[in-house]
């Protein structure tokens, strides 16, 4: 169903916080022709199974799978999880980073209470083709869960924003702005679909991403809300690295931000040590923290500073379990439990 010529704000929807309820989360299971793991898949699914394992302990997981091979192949690798609930829905995907291709769901107190967002899909400026069968999920997954359908005509991934549930959002102009995505949008424009498909009023702008991120600078690497009023941003402690400056633009950008007049609460997270594998820098960040209803997916990698970041977000999560999980495989894909997750809100 396309309700395009009423926009989602217009009929009372918005999108929540990712620390309301789920009804589920949200994965697409890797296909081991794929492109994300290069030489590598049989190293990341340790992750994944850790993953899941912890997901099901807090809510279902749906999982998108090509076919049933491909089905099979999931249900070996999670054999001895307590299977019901999980569930598999026949939704080819090109890669398993869920969290870009996969629907952004909006809510309203009025029946229907859920829909979903369209966003056009274009793998992060055209970097990695084929996306086709990425860039249809969010419609499939409306027809299978019966869900209405909104089409901003606009290329968004969902790692690009992150919100409060109560009108702000924040999102990166390296990635946004960049002309790979959207050359006939302005900001103006850009901004007003988001008003309009999100429900959000706020529009807050970070510059630039982390060294290393293929995706122009998803704010997921960089800012997150932790609170309506409370962001948790990653900080370079090194003046050598790369990293150092553009984070320390942002944590300056963040400090002059307000919402609704009030000026943001704003917490650190360190950056795990620089990363490069194969000649190539990889985007770690502690930031990519995926919020379920019972706990808090962090992101580690044998690092000096895992603690030190799960000890912050155990802070700012102290009724859910904050549980870190090793990633220095997942991270060659060059994204890690955020990238790969998208909530379904309850209602």
């Amino acid at each position: 169903m396309d309700k395009n010529s009423e926009t989602p704000a217009a009929l009372g929807y918005r999108m929540p916080a990712e620390w309301e309820m789920h009804t589920a989360t949200w994965l697409s299971w890797p296909r081991r022709e794929g492109i994300s793991f290069p030489e590598s898949f049989d190293r990341v699914l340790p992750a994944l199974r850790a993953m899941i394992e912890a997901l099901i302990g807090s809510e279902q997981v749906c999982i998108n799978v090509s076919n049933g091979a491909h089905e099979a192949e999931a249900r070996a690798v999670l054999h001895g999880l307590p299977m019901e609930r999980i569930t598999f829905y026949p939704v080819a995907t090109n890669e398993p980073w869920c969290r870009d291709h996969g629907p952004i769901f909006v809510t309203r107190a009025s029946d229907p209470r859920v829909a979903v967002v369209d966003w056009d899909y274009n793998a992060w400026g055209n970097k990695y083709p084929p996306f086709d069968l990425d860039e249809v999920v969010p419609t499939r997954l409306a027809e299978i869960l019966k869900l209405p359908v909104f089409y901003p005509r606009m290329i968004l991934e969902g790692g690009s924003i992150d919100v409060n549930g109560n009108g702000a959002l924040l999102t990166s102009e390296s990635c946004l702005l960049n002309k790979n995505r959207n050359p006939n949008l302005s900001r103006n424009d850009i901004e007003q679909r988001l008003r309009d498909y999100l429900g959000v009023s706020d529009i807050l702008w970070l510059s630039d991403g982390i060294a290393g991120d293929d995706t122009d600078g998803h704010i997921d690497d960089l800012t997150r809300f932790v609170a309506q009023e409370t962001v948790i941003t990653v900080v370079e402690e090194s003046r050598d690295d790369e990293n150092y400056e553009p984070l320390e633009q942002n944590l300056a950008r963040l400090r002059e931000m307000k919402i609704d007049g009030r000026t943001l609460d704003i917490l650190t997270l360190p950056m795990p040590k620089k990363i490069v594998r194969e000649g190539l820098r990889l985007p770690a960040s502690y930031a990519n923290f995926y919020i379920a209803n019972t706990c808090v997916l962090v992101p580690t990698f044998a690092d000096a500073n895992d603690e030190a970041a799960l000890s912050v977000l155990r802070q700012c999560f102290p009724g859910r379990r904050v549980i870190g999980i090793d990633c220095r495989e997942l991270i060659w894909g060059l994204g890690t439990f955020h990238c790969l997750t998208q909530q379904q809100p309850a209602v």
